[in-house]
């Protein structure tokens, strides 16, 4: 058998099968990466940056976002009690018995773990009481008390019985146990909750979904679920309506918005580059070739993101519609290059954009490279996917054109508008007469006056919510449930800790009544704290003192004042007496309390660089003023713990200012960087000229985004390198271009015509990241087009005067 010659390979059948086995490489490796457990990631979620947080802080946020994950709030309104009670108890019913149920722990009101709490506090009732109650027995009022349990035993709703009396003859138990639910807005009526509204009365109904809110499969099963529930309910009790809210409606409008943007920007994409194509060469060949140059970046870009992280995440793709923008461009200056000199055959074409082409290449992949060092992990496979995406483009262009590139191409106009073009600009801006010179100064006066005033308008907003903006119809229904829950809890929440057990349940109680003031000064509508439900054994033996001193001295009176038998006293002395130093801990809480109690107690966390720490989550509701709370917890003193407020959303938006800065820092080393290479290539001159149209059309677009009114972002900054990298592309396409450039005009025409069609289009999309990338590259990729041509007037002067 013949050796296969270096010739052969390089002949356009050798590239032409050396690109048939890179493809199927390619797409085997793809089908072995999506068998072996490759994904689409739909989860908003993990797009977010990394934050790098202590092992407490760690285990409190899991902990928060795993109880708020995937829950989902209902609210049936209807006219009275009975009504809401029995559809709230329906809709129950129906959701726990449909086929493979969606959802899990379906409940309300309801909770069975609550008689088994009151038996465990009632055996510990001599180490508890009420704010009201200790001041009462320590100001020796403890008459108030007498009036209150007298009350509450000639009263038609109290809770008095024989058997509580002799145990608790004050009955101040039952206000223990109400003191745990303080909020009255909400009440439970047969094990449902119920709230009232300005029509009627709404029951609240909760429900956890038993796979995550953000995968596909798990959002059509659950809306499903609860439409077929809702059927049902409103099939009985046609007068009824539902409130919704939870991640799930948000999820599910993001998947619905992500899904209808690729196939519209896809789309119109394509059939924008496809017309723009067959107009500028009326042949079937280049169209086919750029549809293969685009098919195989497309798998390059596939398979490449799914080796790296072996999953690609819907935004990318979304971001991933501008490859189809940048990759077709090799073919465009291939074609372009050809209907120029087109005695060339597809080889030499080749090499006579060989020099810009890779080029141009090194800028761009380097460009999207420069996103994969962001911490955004779906800003990560954007670059990863956008790079491998040119490098398939490129590698088609050089195995495959030679081989298809040396058909004939009909004459069109393009090339003579092209140079049509570039000599009206010669003539506009090579000013002979007076009046050229006035426009042109008043031409630079007002792009001097535009970056100026825009510029001066620019300002920073670096919030994640602008990531993804759901339907007002979504954001409406959930605040008119919120307020029905009375605020119910946000994503921000207290983290307490301290170095042992009972410093953390003492700081807790330390914290109660900052947060009461916090309330009452309307900073926020509601705290859901455990120093409720786990009082610290400090405050258990303040308690149990004053218990003992008031039934010490006035026990006698206290029976004969309540009607009791006389015969309870000794067995009361006795309990009491039996109390001392039985105290309530948090092991025997939690042995009884509910999923939401053990959610708030962290516990023991074990830390390798320090003490052992105990923690404890505060949840906070209806937050009116954010900074004023963080402000009241710093001034603070606590000397026992630590109580820090933890805003992941704020610390994440903290996160992406700082990377927007370190980004817009990037790109200035990146054109001091290019600067200094070209200089070596080109000169000073030229080099000067070819970074000056990136970065001219990079203050451009700042100044309109400032006119506009568009807050500067990561995302911005991000879309900021992209146009550095075309910008430079263009320029260096001129550059190479000494002796003519009506091709290089017609392709650069044509580059930023699909680009725009790509990039631009992204300007329409609802989420606001991708919608500020696309308003970013819009702005920038026109004025890099607008401003790339006047390097041609350099490299003319360069050569004549050669």
């Amino acid at each position: 058998m013949q050796p296969i010659s270096l010739t052969a390979l390089l002949s356009p059948i050798g590239r032409f099968v050396l690109w048939v086995i890179l493809l199927l490489t390619m797409l085997a490796t793809g089908l072995i990466q999506w068998q072996q457990g490759a994904h689409i990631q739909t989860d908003i979620l993990a797009m977010l940056p990394h934050l790098q947080q202590d092992k407490l802080t760690e285990t409190a946020l899991n902990r928060v976002e795993q109880q708020l994950a995937n829950q989902v709030y209902i609210a049936v309104k209807a006219d009275n009690d009975n009504q809401a009670i029995s559809a709230a108890q329906q809709l129950m019913d129906a959701l726990d018995k449909q086929p493979q149920p969606p959802f899990i722990h379906i409940r309300s009101g309801a909770d069975d773990h609550l008689q088994d709490l009151a038996k465990v506090y009632f055996e510990h009732r001599f180490t508890l009481l009420t704010a009201e109650q200790a001041k009462a027995i320590e100001t020796d009022n403890w008459r108030q008390l007498l009036n209150v349990a007298q009350n509450q035993l000639y009263s038609a709703f109290g809770f008095a019985n024989s058997q509580l009396l002799s145990n608790d003859p004050l009955l101040m138990f039952p206000a223990n146990l109400l003191a745990l639910s303080p909020n009255s807005a909400l009440r439970s009526q047969q094990g449902i909750l119920l709230t009232d509204t300005t029509e009627g009365v709404a029951a609240i109904v909760m429900a956890k979904g038993r796979d995550s809110a953000f995968s596909p499969t798990a959002q059509q099963q659950q809306i499903q679920a609860l439409e077929s529930a809702f059927s049902q309910v409103t099939l009985h009790n046609p007068e009824v309506s539902f409130l919704k809210a939870g991640a799930l409606f948000h999820a599910i409008a993001a998947t619905e918005s992500a899904k209808q943007e690729i196939s519209r920007i896809g789309l119109i994409s394509m059939l924008g580059i496809i017309l723009l194509v067959w107009l500028a060469f009326r042949s079937i060949m280049p169209l086919f070739a750029a549809l293969l140059t685009l098919t195989t970046g497309v798998v390059f870009a596939f398979v490449a993101t799914l080796s790296i992280f072996g999953e690609l995440h819907l935004l990318t793709l979304v971001f991933g519609t501008s490859l189809i923008g940048v990759a077709i461009d090799y073919s465009f200056h291939f074609y372009c290059e050809k209907q120029a000199h087109p005695n060339n055959n597809a080889t030499d074409t080749l090499k006579q954009i060989f020099p810009a082409l890779t080029l141009a290449l090194a800028t761009s992949a380097s460009a999207f490279i420069a996103i994969g060092f962001t911490p955004f992990p779906g800003m990560q496979q954007v670059a990863v996917f956008c790079a491998a995406g040119l490098i398939g483009a490129y590698l088609t262009l050089l195995l495959v054109f030679p081989l298809l590139g040396n058909h004939a191409l009909k004459p069109t106009p393009g090339l003579t508008l092209a140079q049509g073009y570039l000599g009206l600009l010669q003539r506009i801006f090579t000013p002979n007469q007076l009046w050229q010179k006035i426009a042109i100064a008043a031409l630079l006066i007002g792009l001097a006056t535009i970056l100026f005033f825009g510029l001066s308008q620019t300002d920073s907003n670096d919030d994640i919510r602008q990531l993804q903006q759901s339907p007002e119809a979504i954001t409406t229904e959930e605040n008119q449930l919120r307020q029905l829950l009375s605020g119910g809890t946000d994503n921000q929440f207290i983290l307490v800790s301290g170095p042992s057990e009972q410093a953390l349940l003492q700081t807790l109680e330390q914290l109660t009544p900052v947060l009461d003031k916090a309330i009452t000064d309307a900073e926020l509508d509601q705290a859901i704290s455990l120093s409720r439900f786990m009082p610290s054994i400090a405050k258990q033996q303040q308690h149990y003192q004053l218990q003992q001193q008031l039934y010490g001295q006035h026990l006698d009176e206290i029976i004969s004042e309540m009607g009791l038998d006389d015969s309870i006293s000794t067995s009361m002395m006795a309990q009491l007496n039996h109390a001392e130093s039985q105290w309530l801990t948090p092991t025997m809480i939690l042995a009884k309390a509910n999923d939401d109690l053990q959610t708030l107690w962290l516990g023991a966390i074990p830390t390798t660089d320090k003490p052992q720490q105990f923690g404890a989550i505060v949840l906070l509701g209806g937050i009116h003023s954010l900074a004023s709370l963080e402000q009241r917890l710093t001034e603070h003193k606590w000397p026992l713990g630590q109580v820090r407020l933890i805003d992941k959303v704020g610390d994440i938006s903290h996160l992406m200012g700082k990377y927007r800065q370190l980004t817009l820092q990037l790109l200035m080393w990146v054109f001091a960087l290019a600067s200094l290479i070209f200089s070596i290539k080109y000169g000073i001159k030229l080099a000067f000229a070819i970074v000056a149209v990136p970065a001219l059309s990079v203050l451009l677009t700042l100044a309109c985004l400032g006119l506009v009114g568009s807050s500067i972002s990561l995302f911005h900054a991000l879309a900021l390198i992209l146009v550095l990298g075309i910008g430079i592309d263009y320029s260096l396409f001129f550059a190479e271009a000494r002796h003519t450039s009506r091709g290089v005009m017609m392709a650069i025409f044509m580059s930023a015509c699909s680009t725009l069609l790509a990039f631009g289009l992204l300007a329409l999309s609802q989420t606001h990241a991708i919608h500020f990338f696309g308003l970013t590259l819009l702005f920038g990729i026109s004025f890099s087009f607008l401003l790339a041509p006047f390097i041609s007037f350099i490299t003319r002067k360069t050569v004549n005067a050669i």
